[in-house]
């Protein structure tokens, strides 16, 4: 039989608006940082007597090729003293001038800044590399330059980005142990766990950072090939994509960005469509040296993007604090304060942890009784929403993805509800699944949600997470152990927990044979429950 498959025709149209709405968001700041425009000659030009001095040049990068750059340095740099420097690489598809507003902050703190447009995109030369050798090489490069050409310290050096420049700083970290300090926003640790986690192809993800490659740079064949292989659930290319992956993953390279001793702050969203906070927090635990990790409400990039416009905002708050503590020796106090740090997407309050394990206090287990079968392929009306809009609304309305759990088809999605709960519950941590499957088919897909289930039966999405299976002997059980993306988020007394299973997400490729069927049950020897973190 053949999988049934959304394509990415579809995801790319489902999603266009809101890849519209997230790059000017997350674009340069020029039209809401009236002081950007006005800086567009190469020849420096300070605005003002005291203000940073910008100005834009070329930096050659890994094997020859031209990298985009604009220098911001502090007032009345004379040559005569030496002052930290901060690089940042572009994030993917966005121009060079993107971080200029934080650029121009930094640089009146005293820093010297060196921005630049990663290699494959807008006028830098070279391909999309998508995070490889040659863009850990270019950033040492940018290092090198800077260290010849401004009046930086080679023994205070710094690397910060959002997205794609937070994963070419975490990489370069662990390359380049002239890198003390670094700030990756919104990025990833494990690239093949952010975007094929269960092993399942994160379709509108992947067909958003293909579309925009294509749009504002180019490709490498490799990344096209990938691409490929990745959207159309290619399974004799999976090991290809996996060891691809892995190159370009900071994970892989943990020991030696212990080895160079770094100091590393990670910040990210509860709902990044791109790179769930799982992969950071996992990673977060692992290091050795002076670390942060920071979890707010939104999705991709959006918890930062205000800030690339100038605006305030706490993470480049937060950011500026790290760097200005590690690179310049401030006294801030942040290196005494909680090394976690989550911003609660119900109340917005913020709360501090000593560790991402000391985040639940307790476990509630709801155990999944009795068996349910569903048919594959066919859509429930439970989804986790769409790319970066879903996240968004949840984060600026708080009004995340719903259902009616009532109202789901039994025969498509099965269900599961705890009793109501007499005290509120703060869910804080990643829900973790047990269950045993059977499935008539040898591979298939599932989706699981964890539903805040209100007294009218409306479903609020807590947290969800896909997995594929292959190879299964069709009609034998077999375990399913499944981590649903860590959360933050509080269920009102009075109101359920419901986990509901289906087979179709527009956010996921879906390999579901036509006509399969399949099966969660609970054996006496090995029960099946969801197990959810609470903080009490």
């Amino acid at each position: 039989m053949t999988p049934s498959r959304t394509t990415p025709r579809a995801a790319i149209g489902t999603v266009c608006a809101a890849v519209l709405a997230t790059s000017v968001l997350t674009a340069a700041p020029a039209s809401a940082a009236p002081q950007a425009p006005a800086r567009t000659a190469s020849a420096a030009r300070p605005a003002a007597a005291g203000e940073p001095v910008l100005r834009f040049t070329d930096i050659e990068g890994a094997g020859g090729i031209t990298l985009k750059a604009n220098v911001f340095t502090p007032a009345g740099a004379d040559g005569t003293h030496r002052f930290p420097l901060v690089v940042l690489p572009t994030s993917w598809a966005m121009p060079q001038v993107e971080y200029l507003a934080q650029a121009r902050k930094l640089a009146a703190a005293g820093y010297v800044v060196v921005g630049y447009n990663s290699r494959g995109f807008w006028q830098s030369g070279g391909q999309i590399e998508t995070a490889g050798p040659l863009d850990v090489a270019d950033a040492s490069k940018v290092i090198d330059w800077a260290l010849a050409h401004t009046p930086a310290d080679p023994h205070k050096v710094g690397m910060a980005g959002v997205s794609y420049g937070a994963g070419i700083s975490l990489l370069a970290a662990g390359a380049d142990k002239r890198i003390k300090a670094v700030a990756a926003l919104s990025g990833w640790a494990d690239l093949i766990g952010s975007i094929y986690s269960g092993r399942t192809p994160h379709l509108q993800a992947a067909a958003v950072l293909g579309g925009l490659g294509a749009l504002t740079g180019r490709p490498s064949p490799e990344l096209q090939q990938v691409l490929k292989d990745f959207m159309s659930a290619n399974m004799a290319k999976e090991q290809d994509m996996i060891a691809w992956g892995r190159e370009r993953s900071p994970a892989t390279y943990l020991d030696r960005i212990n080895a160079g001793g770094a100091a590393i702050l990670l910040g990210n969203a509860w709902g990044d469509s791109l790179f769930p906070p799982d992969q950071y927090a996992a990673f977060f635990e692992k290091l050795k040296g002076p670390k942060r990790l920071e979890f707010r409400p939104g999705d991709h990039a959006t918890a930062e993007g205000l800030g690339l416009l100038g605006l305030p905002n706490d993470t480049w708050n937060d950011s500026k604090r790290w760097l200005d503590h590690y690179l310049k020796g401030v006294d801030n106090g942040i290196d005494r304060e909680p090394p976690v740090l989550l911003k609660s997407r119900s109340t917005g309050a913020y709360e501090g942890y000593r560790s991402w394990r000391d985040v639940p206090s307790a476990h509630r287990r709801i155990p999944l009784d009795g068996t349910r079968e569903i048919r594959t392929g066919t859509d429930s009306g439970a989804d986790g929403g769409v790319v970066f809009l879903s996240s968004m609304l949840d984060q600026f309305l708080r009004l995340p993805p719903m259902a009616s759990i009532p109202l789901l088809p039994r025969s498509a999605a099965a269900v599961w509800q705890s009793a109501p709960y007499a005290s509120g519950q703060r869910v804080r941590g990643t829900t973790r699944l047990h269950t045993t499957a059977t499935s008539t088919a040898a591979d298939g897909t599932a989706i699981a949600y964890l539903y805040d289930v209100g007294p009218l039966g409306l479903g609020k999405l807590v947290t969800h997470a896909p997995f594929t299976f292959h190879g299964k002997t069709p009609g034998r059980s077999f375990g399913v152990d499944l981590d649903l993306f860590a959360t933050a988020y509080d269920v009102p007394a009075g109101h359920r927990l419901a986990l509901v299973v289906d087979t179709v997400d527009p956010l996921y490729v879906a390999q579901n044979p036509a006509g399969a069927r399949l099966a969660f049950s609970s054996p006496a020897a090995d029960p099946s429950y969801v197990s959810v973190p609470v903080r009490d």
